[in-house]
Formats: structure tokens, sequence, C-alpha cells
């Protein structure tokens, strides 16, 4: 049972803030990598001894109600990352549930009984500004609950819609604590330096009106023709990519020799281009990658294989643009059209967390010379700067206009765009990298704090087991599935010897061992009902 936890200073300072505000609803903004999770989960635990309820965690992906589910473990608070509405009331051996903003804008009634005196964390609650559906569905679902904690890693604007439970000065979400990448930079061992080699090139195309066109990044297009240079150079077709994939593999090369187990991310457009990428990688520069697309099923569990692995590359189309943990992550390569502000942070994001015992822990992200893209690193690299200067860290600029320059229109899909050439004529050119002082202490660590923890809320389902391990490394919801299929196996051996559908089994094993429905069953409760069909079957 956790009793204690290592706070960083920031971790500390938001949670005195959260815990000393008497408002019902807390935003913190903090840079990705910086601990949000723990944060967010010692808060729960303070808010649920000083008033016990249920915990709601809502994450943006299905990978992320995962990784919130196994985290809370951690902290002797137990979530269902596989709720669904139609699973009924929340089994006595929990404390509460993940689930995602789709999920909340398909089931908001049923969530806001659910949620009724509760706790809610809200990840990343920009998403929630993604559809004007979802944030009425938000205000439904979680009007009633007693405190709200909102995260988010990158400001966000209100733009067309504004997100509920947020206060705004003008368009802009005013956050209650926050704590930029540059802050985290200056209370060093926090996240990583990551710099931005810049490729240029030639590229040649034809425009959707047929007209031909020929520019380099210098040139000064704007809209459109912006756009259709991003494309041509990002295109399969030309060399303009396969001269940054292999000056990134590389760098990641050179990365290894220190670190061997670090990893590199390709951050591709669609999963067409996914594919191609990983092919170029394989055929022209001899390394492996895994490709993982947000419409494949196991891409959650791709990711993470990926992430305990000492695989090379990994090639993602969205699945990585927030939230998901792979510290290893050392070198990527920006090869999306995206090219707004807010998802270029959130891609920087996956390569700025801190690993204990790694020397030199710099990170690069090899990117198009676009001058939008230029703008974007330009900003982060100044925060880089100036944390090595002593009360003197800037706070991060403002977010722009969220327009993307790569943005594919339906026109141009169907249209006469055509990649001609895409070649780089200048190689990757990095910023001057800087001497940071730690660099040459990487067993230390941020200053922190030890805190004491209340004991967890009590649950009314946590009575022994009975027979059934408990195990620490598994979330209970891993637990019970296991159980669960035990359960169905047996049901359908005794369907099979009685003759009997399995309607009729599974009601009677419901009976015998006290069981409402399976959903609802705790850890105890199913293994009284494999032993009711153990008995069952040894009658028969």
């Amino acid at each position: 049972m956790t009793r204690t936890v290592h706070l960083r200073r920031w971790q500390k300072d938001a949670l005195d803030r959260f815990v000393g505000g008497a408002a019902r609803d807390f935003l913190a903004v903090a840079t990705p990598g910086a601990g949000k999770t723990t944060f967010a989960l010692t808060a729960a635990r303070h808010q649920l001894a000083e008033r016990p309820g249920r915990l709601i965690v809502v994450a943006p992906t299905a990978h992320l109600k995962s990784q919130w589910a196994q985290a809370a473990a951690h902290f002797s608070l137990h979530l269902d990352p596989a709720w669904s509405a139609s699973d009924g009331s929340l089994p006595a051996d929990m404390h509460g549930i993940v689930t995602s903003y789709q999920q909340v804008a398909t089931s908001a009634e049923v969530l806001a009984r659910l949620s009724r005196g509760a706790f809610v964390i809200l990840d990343e609650l920009h998403h929630a500004g993604e559809d004007r559906a979802w944030g009425a569905s938000i205000l439904r679902a979680f009007g009633d609950a007693d405190r709200r904690l909102a995260l988010s890693g990158t400001p966000f604007r209100s733009d067309t819609c504004a997100i509920p439970f947020v206060h705004y000065r003008g368009d802009e979400a005013v956050p209650d604590f926050e704590y930029g990448y540059g802050d985290a930079l200056a209370d060093r061992r926090v996240v990583r330096p990551v710099y931005f080699p810049t490729t240029n090139g030639h590229m040649e195309w034809s425009a959707p009106d047929g007209s031909m066109h020929s520019a380099t990044f210098d040139d000064p297009l704007v809209g459109s023709r912006a756009s259709q240079r991003l494309r041509t150079a990002l295109s399969l077709e030309g060399e303009w990519l396969p001269t940054v994939l292999r000056a990134a593999n590389e760098r990641l090369t050179e990365v290894r020799r220190e670190q061997p187990e670090a990893g590199g991310l390709v951050i591709a457009t669609d999963r067409e281009h996914a594919r191609g990428i990983a092919a170029i990688l394989k055929n022209r520069i001899g390394t492996s990658a895994k490709v993982v697309t947000s419409d494949d099923p196991q891409a959650s569990a791709e990711i993470a294989r990926f992430a305990t692995s000492t695989d090379p590359w990994l090639v993602a189309v969205k699945m990585v643009s927030e939230g998901v943990d792979i510290p290893r992550l050392r070198v990527g390569v920006y090869a999306t059209t995206t090219s707004t502000e807010l998802f270029f942070r959130q891609a920087v994001g996956r390569f700025v967390r801190w690993t204990g015992g790694v020397p030199r822990q710099r990170s690069w992200l090899f990117i198009p010379d676009d001058a939008r893209l230029r703008q974007h690193a330009h900003g982060i690299a100044e925060q880089r700067r100036h944390s090595l200067r002593k009360d003197s860290v800037e706070r991060p600029e403002q977010e722009e206009s969220e327009e993307s320059l790569g943005e594919v229109s339906p026109d141009e899909q169907m249209s006469l765009f055509a990649v001609i050439s895409a070649v780089a004529t200048v190689g990757a050119e990095p910023a001057t990298e800087e001497h940071f002082p730690f660099d040459d202490d990487p067993e230390g660590g941020a200053d922190g704090f030890e805190l004491t923890l209340a004991p967890p809320p009590p649950l009314r389902g946590e009575e022994s087991p009975g027979g059934v391990e408990v195990d620490d490394a598994r979330t209970r919801r891993e637990q019970k599935q296991e159980l669960r299929e035990l359960n169905a196996s047996l049901a359908r051996q005794l369907a099979r010897q009685l003759g009997l559908t399995h309607a009729e089994v599974n009601v009677e094993l419901n009976r015998r061992s006290g069981v409402k429905r399976v959903s609802e069953a705790t850890i105890a409760q199913l293994q009284r009902r494999l032993t009711a069909a153990d008995k069952w079957l040894a009658k028969v």
C-alpha cells in the first residue's frame, strides 16, 4: 500500500495551491514529461481522504486509459479502464473508472449519476474543445462532481469551442498553476533539452490547377502553396525524406553507443505514409521500424511493447502526439503535414522525459525548414537557452492560430496535385548545443519532497480473495479479466455436459456465488464463482 510519494518542487507547490484553494475547479498546465500524473494522483489521494467518494479520470485515448489505471494502482487506487455504460454498478472493490472524451459524449447521463459527489481528473482537457458536442457532454456528465482537476501539457485557447470548467481571459485559458518547459529545464533533471536540426530542400510539384511550381524552403510562400511545398518534401516519391531519415538514423546510432536501448520516432501523415517510411528505413537505410496507427486495435499494446524493447524505430500516426510515455525516445523526425503549434509542442513532448542514470540527455527532432515549424521550434529553443540563465526563465509564448499549413483539403485530395521531385539541398543543421551543468551528473535528481499520504479510501469489496494471488504488477481490472475468462471457460464446459444454455448456467452460477452481474463482481466474488463452478462440475 502506497504510504509516501516523492514529489518534485513544482508538484509540491501545485499540490499546496490545490489543497489551499476552495474552488471546485483547478487547471494545472505543466510541460510534458514533468510528472502531471503523479501530481494528479497525489491530489486524488488527498481529496478522497478528506471527502471519500469515487474517482473518475477522463483521458484522450484508449492507450492512456490503461496508463492511468496502471499509474493509479501504484497509489493503491483501483480504476477500471475498460468501463462501459452497460456494465451496471461499479464493483465494490474499485475506486472508480477511467473513461475517454469520446465515451463521455455517448454516456453523459450514466456518467452524471456515477460522478455525483466524485473527484474528476480531466487529462489534456483541451481535447474537449475538438468537438462542440464534447464540451456540452462534459458539462452534463461532471456538473455535479464534488471537485474537478483539469490537466494540460500545453497552454490552449478557446477558439470557437470554449471548454467547461475553465476560466478564460479573453480567449486564453487561465491556469491555476503553470509549469513551462523553461521552468522544468531550469530545475535540472526534470526534462531533456531538445534540439531541432532543420533541412532545406528543392521541391517541384504540379498544383491542383495543373500549374507547375518549384521552390526551396527559403522562398516566401504562404497558404496553399506553402502547404503543397511541405507535402512535396515529405512525399515518399522524392529524395528529401530518405535523406533526412538517414541523418536521423545516424544520430540515433551515435546515441545508442552510449544508451543502447535509445529509440527513435517518426511522426507520419497517414497510414500509407507510415508504411512507406518504414519501407525506406528497412530497404534503403538498413534498419527496422515498427508501424503503429490509430485504427489498429492492437496499437496500444504495440506501443507498450516498443516502450520496453530495444527496437530502434517506431513510425506512428497521431498515436504518440501526447501523453504516451516512452522515456527511451531520443531522436525524432517530424514528417507530418500537421503544422499547428499545439500539435508540434505535443510531438516535442515525446522526447523530453528525463531518465535517471543516462548521461548527456539531449534529444533531437529533425524538422523540415518550413517557416511555420521553424517558428514553433524557435519558441521552444528560446526557453531552452534561457533556462541556463539564473532567474531569467521566460514563459511559453502564447498559442497562435490553429491554422495548419499542411492540412490537405478535399479538393486537393481529388486534384491534379503531384510530386515531381524533392531533394534535400543542405544537410540537417542543428542549432548550437549548449552545455547543461547537469550533463555530467546523470544520477542526480531535481530537488524534491517526501510526502506521507493518508490511507486510500477503504473499499467494501476488498475482503480476502480466497485463493487468488494478488499480482501487484497488474491492475485490478487485469486480474479480474483473467478470472472472468476462467469463469467463462467453466461455464462453457457446464453448458456442454449438462445440455443447458450458457445463459442458464450463468444465472445458476451467479445464484450459487451471490453475484448479481459478472461485470459488477469483485475479485473475491469471481473466485467464489469459480469455486461454485468447480463443485458443480465435480457432481456432473
